[in-house]
């Protein structure tokens, strides 16, 4: 069976989409399907090409024996609007004339959003090699756009809108990361909910394992023996990072507890000035860091920082992060209500703390780092919870599964 997987995102790329679709294309390709994708020439997020891609039109290599064509990207760093619409522009228009030129017509064409216009590429590929075509949703655009107002409702939302609606109604399959996401794409599109599939997000065991706190990371940043509350992913708009500052400014005059922010985003800059302007001492900013090394900075932290601001549509987001943290048995301050909520209670492998509200978030620190028996049980529960419901590998077996169907017809 042959498999095109278009996603805009792969690695070296950091960050869930890029995670998600090498880990089910290395499942698929050890189950003996092909697996192409089509992607990008790494950017994300701080919009630099490696000097080697910068000219580069396309280029065919193999990781971990899965065929990869990248496709010119206009790069364009993760923030703003104007260039990463752009960029968004740029791959669509690159992809579709070289997938057609360089990958082997496959029996089934799966496209990943966000971006939206990467779905669009899958779209016209599987239609004009007329095969089914699976659009995976991992986030609703243009609704999460406009959720953290980086847009108003304008000509270009409304259009893109309009593309999804197109893309909903034509597709062969929808896969969604979330049961909430499917009621509101039934919600707001009216299509039915048996055209929709699940497969959430889940974690890799043998990347993301139990390690020793007192680890190389801690030394390395000077962490010492302070309770460290550790976020680490994408500093953007959606996140609510401000009230971590916040509850930071709160427990100012507790020197043993850091919080450590890792990562790169939108919203970096301004965190970084709010600090400064707030004096914060106990935040400490760090780097994107490489992926091999994103476990040991989860092992290295004594509680997990989860957060998103308080919007409606985010009652439907299942953060990546979250099965990340709990497989490595560390616990969860969550502030992220709905689906995300009802998960990490039922793993028992965390607390929820109401979004936006850094008082509340501050009480919750005090009283996790007063209970380190509790922290322990919690990390053991959280990893039992998530290698029972969450493993990457039975996953994509169940998503093979559901493409052979598609692909038969």
């Amino acid at each position: 069976m042959r498999i095109l997987y278009v996603s805009q995102y792969f690695p070296p790329e950091m960050g869930a989409p890029a995670a998600r679709v090498f880990e089910l294309a290395r499942e698929w390709r050890k189950a003996g399907a092909q697996v192409t994708v089509l992607t990008g020439f790494a950017h994300h997020p701080l919009g630099v090409k490696a000097p080697e891609d910068r000219w580069r039109m396309t280029r065919r290599e193999r990781v971990e024996e899965i065929d990869v064509v990248r496709s010119y990207i206009y790069a364009a760093p993760n923030r703003g609007v104007g260039r990463r619409m752009l960029s968004y522009f740029s791959f669509l228009m690159s992809a579709v004339p070289l997938g057609l030129a360089r990958c082997r017509k496959p029996d089934v064409v799966i496209a990943t959003s966000p971006q939206l216009l990467c779905a669009c590429a899958g779209y016209t590929l599987a239609r004009l090699w007329r095969r089914p075509f699976v659009f995976e949703v991992r986030d609703l655009w243009p609704e999460s756009i406009l959720a953290v107002k980086a847009m108003s409702d304008n000509t270009i939302v409304r259009s893109l809108k309009r593309l999804a609606h197109h893309l909903y109604r034509h597709c062969d399959c929808i896969v969604t990361v979330g049961e909430g996401y499917q009621k509101e794409i039934h919600r707001r599109y009216g299509i039915n909910l048996d055209k929709m599939r699940l497969v959430p997000n889940g974690i890799d065991p043998e990347l993301f394992h139990p390690g020793p706190k007192d680890n190389e990371i801690r030394r390395k940043f000077g962490w010492g023996d302070r309770f460290v509350l550790l976020y680490l992913g994408t500093l953007g708009m959606a996140h609510g990072l401000h009230c971590v500052l916040e509850a930071a400014a709160y427990l100012q005059d507790d020197p043993d507890k850091l919080f450590v922010l890792v990562g790169e985003g939108a919203e970096k800059e301004d965190l970084k000035r709010m600090a400064d302007r707030m004096k914060l001492s106990n935040v400490q900013f760090i780097d994107q860091q490489p992926k091999a090394l994103v476990p040991r900075f989860y092992a290295a932290c004594d509680v997990g920082l989860v957060t998103l601001r308080d919007t409606p549509l985010f009652q439907n987001v299942l953060p990546s992060k979250i099965f990340e943290y709990l497989a490595m048995e560390r616990p969860l301050l969550l502030s992220v209500g709905g689906q995300a909520r009802q998960l990490v209670e039922s793993s028992g492998g965390g607390l929820y703390v109401q979004p936006d509200d850094p008082i509340a978030l501050a009480r919750a620190i005090r009283k996790l780092e007063s209970r380190q028996a509790e922290l322990e049980r919690m990390g053991r529960r959280g990893r039992d919870f998530v290698l029972a419901h969450y493993n990457r590998r039975d996953q994509a077996r169940g998503y093979l599964e559901l493409l052979r169907d598609l692909a038969a017809g």
